[in-house]
């Protein structure tokens, strides 16, 4: 199909590495991809923010659907002076998410299962990386295996942000947690990585929302301003940069 000259553009979702190939051989005959793929989104918590709503939209978006949507809230990067407020809170409750784990059509559930043993697998490796690099797990980090199905923990974890599986999107329930002191020094801790969906910041200052939104700010296809990482605007246009792919779908936006 990618190589059939009849279809002149053609949208596609999953890995990048197989994103890559179908870029090349949809290019190599000048037909035109929408690629939708990696997305490692990540969130800033100003000192300003309203930690209300910046809780509420992180938890949604880091614990949603188990983790397993494109837009997902990968990584929280937290103001120094509000970072142990922030994650005593969301490890408690994490805590609580994992009590209600089931059935996602019961609707006492607030966590779902795994699409597949493959996924529990990709979790139960990307733990193990995290701890070989000095992540620390602040609470889940379990297979539940009393319950049948694929279900793991939603799990919080610290790290610092150099280290290399940070770069890596683990398409589960595994948030990470940062600090940072200055605002430019958060951007750049999220743009410091090869994917570019998504991204958020939570602050209530008109210049740290310009910044965020101008050309020295995030570098994602996506960029939102006190709100998740998963929330969408239905007229926008959605898609990514960087290794995500490129191209614009849904939205009048992307047919404009």
């Amino acid at each position: 199909m990618v190589d059939d000259k009849r279809i002149p553009l053609m949208s596609f979702t999953g890995s990048t590495a197989v994103g890559k190939m179908v870029s090349e051989k949809v290019h190599a005959r000048f037909g035109k991809t929408i690629l939708e793929l990696g997305g490692n989104n990540a969130a800033i918590i100003c000192e300003d923010a309203d930690l209300e709503l910046a809780f509420q939209g992180s938890v949604f978006a880091a614990a949603g659907t188990a983790g397993q949507r494109c837009t997902t809230l990968r990584r929280i990067i937290l103001h120094e002076s509000v970072y142990d407020q922030f994650v005593n809170r969301l490890v408690k409750a994490y805590e609580t998410l994992s009590t209600r784990m089931g059935d996602p059509l019961d609707s006492q559930t607030l966590v779902g299962p795994l699409n597949s043993k493959q996924g529990v697998q990709n979790y139960v490796e990307g733990l193990k990386k995290i701890k070989a690099q000095g992540g620390q797990i602040l609470c889940g980090g379990k297979v539940r295996t009393e319950m049948p199905g694929n279900f793991v923990e939603p799990t919080v974890v610290a790290i610092d942000p150099s280290a290399q599986v940070v770069q890596e999107e683990i398409f589960a329930p595994i948030v990470y947690v940062m600090k940072f002191k200055t605002f430019e020094q958060a951007i750049a801790m999220n743009n410091g990585v090869p994917q570019g969906l998504s991204s958020a910041v939570f602050t209530k200052s008109l210049q740290n929302m310009y910044k965020w939104t101008g050309p020295l700010g995030s570098d994602c296809g996506l960029v939102n301003c006190n709100i998740g990482t998963s929330g969408a605007e239905i007229g926008g246009a959605f898609g990514g940069e960087k290794e995500t792919g490129g191209g614009r779908e849904s939205g009048s936006d992307a047919w404009k």
